[in-house]
């Protein structure tokens, strides 16, 4: 049955102020896709609240109407889960923007979900603390798209990623109803609803105030820079590290082609050119403590065949080694102004097979692949490089997208690290999972979204999104038939 847009839109005028409320098609074409751009849809109506109760009021109107709902922060997420792909009104948090409280006695602050997430350690950097999920998108995603997609950062190594660092949410559920999952404490007694709603890309409502941890800033941060001549030594000097007991911040790697493009993009050499690989180390804790283990990481690196490595102590220094790094993506859109970035994780062991599959797949597919990836967990994220220059292109690039994530499981790896399923990777979802373990996960987005009303669509394969299950399970075969869910997924 058809909704009633205009009966709909009646309704939330009689809460909501003109301003808060897009309806012209030339304005809500800004929303039409996230930041990944394969897919675009524009969506027939969006909405800009600015409080809880205005979220609940929304949302008890679409319950009423049975109008589905996407939520929206920065649409800076790279899986499609803020795209809406069938009529259904979109719910900007741009505007819910205030951090309600600081509580450095206990190391909290509370924000509301469009607060970006650089402002808060921006909020209270002056006193000494800082909050450690560090996006490359930083300056401009939000915390509540963060929570959205669980989303990691250079620094998850060490400190893990959003669900470590949320004590507590205050929801609205897909009827309008506000309800509080943690009680702002890291332990509680109670089922962790939290945890279950953090990741759930809006399938489960909407968090409307995000309660996050703080922590001390460090006494003490270096980073270290080194260069290899081949993608395989810098992958085994992470192994070495990581054996030796050392856990750094973060390690990153990038291969020449993002070198490349990061020095093309600064305009001059931050990184070795003629390097086949640069391998950045952060280092952080106590003074003692990081000037012995830069010793040891220098020294191994060195056995793995280092050809140089440069130290930054200074914040300026530091600042200039991780700049690249965090425009890396900017960096290829000035190369290619269209790419597709995967989101695929492996054991630390596997990266030099699963890089040498990546080279070759791109080679099969005659697209070229930039490689910069989270190398102490394994989060690899290759970037498709593309001219939308016929129909074809768009499918094949999901296909060499694909077949990536397939090496990234033949060797125990996951679909996704940070980035989330969404509509990207759904399709690929019972690659990972037997239809058990999916119908497990229906039945707790049920318990939330009986309606089926959050983001609808997103996540679980369908055979209206993915095609006939007969012919989706196919990619099982090189599986020998077996589904894949006993796969450490984060």
């Amino acid at each position: 049955m058809p909704h009633n847009w205009k009966s709909f839109e009646k309704d939330l005028r009689k809460f909501l102020p003109g301003t808060a409320i897009v309806c012209k098609r030339q304005e809500l074409l800004v929303y039409d896709c996230d930041g990944l751009t394969i897919d675009r849809r524009c969506p027939p109506l969006a909405v800009l609240p600015e409080s809880t109760d205005q979220v609940s009021n929304i949302l008890t109107c679409c319950h009423n109407h049975s109008i589905p709902f996407v939520a929206r922060g920065s649409g800076t997420g790279l899986s499609g889960g803020a795209l809406v792909e069938e009529d259904a009104l979109l719910v900007l948090t741009s505007r819910m923007k205030e951090i309600l409280d600081i509580d450095l006695a206990n190391q909290r602050i509370v924000v509301q979900p469009g607060v970006i997430n650089s402002w808060v350690t921006r909020a209270v950097s002056g006193q000494g603390f800082y909050y450690a999920p560090d996006p490359s998108s930083q300056v401009v995603c939000s915390i509540g798209g963060n929570v959205a997609e669980n989303s990691g950062g250079v620094h998850c190594l060490k400190y893990g990623v959003t669900s470590n660092h949320v004590l507590g949410l205050e929801v609205v559920l897909p009827d309008g109803t506000v309800t509080n999952l943690g009680g702002g404490l890291l332990e509680h007694s109670e089922l962790d609803l939290r945890g279950v709603f953090i990741g759930s890309e809006g399938t489960l409502g909407i968090a409307t105030a995000i309660t996050l941890r703080l922590l001390r800033e460090p006494e003490n941060v270096r980073v270290l820079l080194a260069d290899f001549s081949t993608m395989e030594a810098a992958g085994f000097a992470v192994s070495q590290v990581t054996s030796a007991g050392v856990l750094p911040a973060g390690m990153e790697i990038m291969d020449n082609f993002m070198i490349s493009a990061v020095n093309d993009l600064f305009g001059k050499d931050e990184y070795p050119p003629d390097a086949a690989a640069v391998l950045l180390i952060e280092l952080d804790g106590q003074s003692a403590e990081v000037a012995a283990a830069a010793e040891t990481v220098v020294d191994l690196c060195t056995k793995s065949g280092a050809r140089e490595i440069r130290r930054a102590e200074t914040p300026i220094e530091r600042e200039r080694l991780w700049k690249g790094r965090k425009s890396a993506f900017a960096a290829i859109g000035k190369i290619s102004p269209r790419y597709y970035v995967q989101d695929g994780v492996v054991p630390r062991s596997t990266l030099p097979r699963v890089l040498n599959a990546i080279e070759r797949l791109g080679r099969k597919y005659d697209l070229p692949v930039a490689n910069v990836f989270h190398a102490g967990d394994g989060n690899l994220h290759p970037l498709i490089l593309y001219k939308n220059d016929s129909p074809e292109i768009q499918q094949k690039v999901k296909e060499l997208g694909a077949a990536i994530l397939k090496e990234c499981l033949e060797v125990g790896g996951s679909i996704t690290g940070e980035h989330g399923v969404g509509s990207d990777k759904r399709c690929y979802l019972d690659w990972m999972f037997s239809e058990n373990d999916l119908d497990t996960m229906s039945l707790v987005r049920k318990s939330f979204d009986p309606e089926g009303l959050a983001n609808p669509g997103k996540i679980f394969p369908t055979p209206k999104s993915c095609g006939e299950s007969v012919r989706r399970q196919a990619g099982f075969a090189k599986y020998g038939g077996k589904f894949k869910s006993d796969l450490e997924v984060f």
